[in-house]
């Protein structure tokens, strides 16, 4: 179960990082948000899309479940899965209650896994439509590192907009 744990624990540590990095992101206007300050995906705002975005496509690949693997407009009604770089959500307060929403269900998700279920085989197919199956642990393993990734360049476009997210050690985290 030691694997099991750790993903619960990678779970509660993203929404906690999640919940630092989007009240300094809330502290910032909507321009400096967006503004393009030369990272991968452009700006904070774009950074933060992006994370969002391949969250939900891992959760869904995860559980089938369209509601917390699909990203829905204001209707409730299903936004196409595009490209990495999509902006989900122009406006920041609905980016915001959308990333606390899939954090939520991300933690619900990592309290029902075991190891039987984590060393069992996931098939999905990538973002190129070639077909993958290899252990759910190894794709869970990817899903908290590309956050954890995509954190970092979201820290440091903070820091150029003037804002610090403070310490954002996973031991920190954990005392």
């Amino acid at each position: 179960m030691i694997m099991a744990e750790q993903f619960r624990q990678l779970a509660r540590y993203n929404t906690w990082m999640n919940v630092k990095l989007y009240a300094e992101a809330a502290a910032l206007d909507d321009d400096a948000r967006k503004r393009d300050l030369g990272a991968f995906f452009k700006s904070l705002h774009g950074t933060l899309s992006h994370v969002l975005w391949a969250d939900r496509i891992w959760l869904w690949r995860f559980t089938k479940d369209a509601e917390i693997g699909l990203s829905m407009d204001r209707d409730g009604n299903p936004i196409p899965i595009g490209m990495h770089d999509q902006i989900l959500y122009a406006d920041f307060a609905e980016l915001r209650r959308e990333r606390a929403r899939t954090d939520a269900h991300i933690e619900v998700w990592t309290d029902g896994l075991d190891d039987a279920r984590l060393a069992a085989p996931l098939t999905y197919r990538n973002m190129s439509g070639s077909e993958r199956t290899h252990p759910l642990w190894m794709a869970v393993t990817h899903f908290f590192n590309h956050e954890t990734h995509h954190r970092g360049q979201a820290t440091t476009l903070l820091m150029q907009l003037g804002r610090n997210p403070g310490v954002t050690d996973f031991m920190v985290f954990l005392s």
